[in-house]
């Protein structure tokens, strides 16, 4: 299989690029206020933090998740409705006005991240990618890394990947953590590489889970770091998700994301 980049940012600049990043975490279902990321550039890497003072991005629904995210796309209906990109809750209507955009949705190719991860056991981060949703049923996630805080040790980390269905009666779910040899306090490259047959999962270049199916629609880029509780006595700050670079590939040949 042949892939040809298309996407790639290695944050060297000063500030996000708008034409490749969201920053904002599913905002119809809270509010761009509420679900705004906190992250910084330096030394050509994208930190995204959770702060001591950031307030949960949803909590009428979400409790106390504190998340810092980036989107490559947005889709919601009008406010009040419930059509809109992962309805992570059956109760959740949108509540703010957004813009339809499509920064980067592709349909198939390769996606990697090259990044390392903290073990605060109060954190998870991931790359996941989501479908565009302006049908209910396109709606189907590829994860291709979901890394708990307190599944990372020295020797060993538990990565979960796989696709989840969500509206898509097309694809049935298949997730998995695998444990792998690695330290992922430093860096690795997570990739996944996706065509009409199905999705295969890597590590540093190493195939770790294969998937015999394949969502078949636009999807967007989701990379996330949450905070899932807060401990006042034992927690520090910022915590962090430090990225080296998210890189895209279509397939060649293929018109792009």
């Amino acid at each position: 299989m042949t892939f040809e980049l298309e996407f790639e940012d290695r944050f060297e600049g000063r500030d996000l690029d708008p034409a490749r990043w969201l920053p904002h975490y599913l905002p119809h279902w809270s509010s761009r206020e509420r679900a705004a990321a906190r992250y910084g550039l330096r030394d050509g890497t994208l930190r995204l933090l959770i702060e001591e003072d950031q307030e949960p991005w949803c909590p009428e629904l979400d409790g106390e998740i504190r998340v810092s995210s980036l989107q490559t796309g947005a889709f919601a209906g009008p406010v009040g409705s419930s059509a809109g990109q992962h309805r992570f809750n059956p109760a959740a209507v949108v509540r703010e006005t957004q813009p339809d955009v499509r920064l980067y949705t592709p349909q198939y190719g390769r996606v990697e991240l090259r990044a390392r991860v903290s073990d605060d056991p109060t954190t998870m981060a991931a790359l996941w990618m989501i479908g565009y949703e302006d049908e209910p049923e396109r709606s189907a996630e590829i994860c291709v890394c979901e890394i708990f805080g307190r599944d990372v040790g020295p020797e060993q980390v538990a990565v979960g990947l796989g696709v989840h269905p969500f509206g898509d009666p097309k694809v049935e779910d298949d997730f998995s953590r695998e444990n792998l040899r690695i330290d992922a306090r430093d860096f690795h490259v997570y990739a996944v590489e996706w065509t009409p047959d199905g999705v295969t999962f890597h590590v540093d270049g190493e195939l770790v889970k294969r998937v015999d199916q394949s969502p078949a629609y636009p999807m967007q880029l989701m990379l996330s770091l949450y905070e899932l509780s807060r401990d006042e006595t034992t927690s520090s700050y910022p915590k962090e998700l430090v990225v080296d670079y998210v890189r895209g590939y279509r397939l060649a040949g293929a018109p792009p994301g």
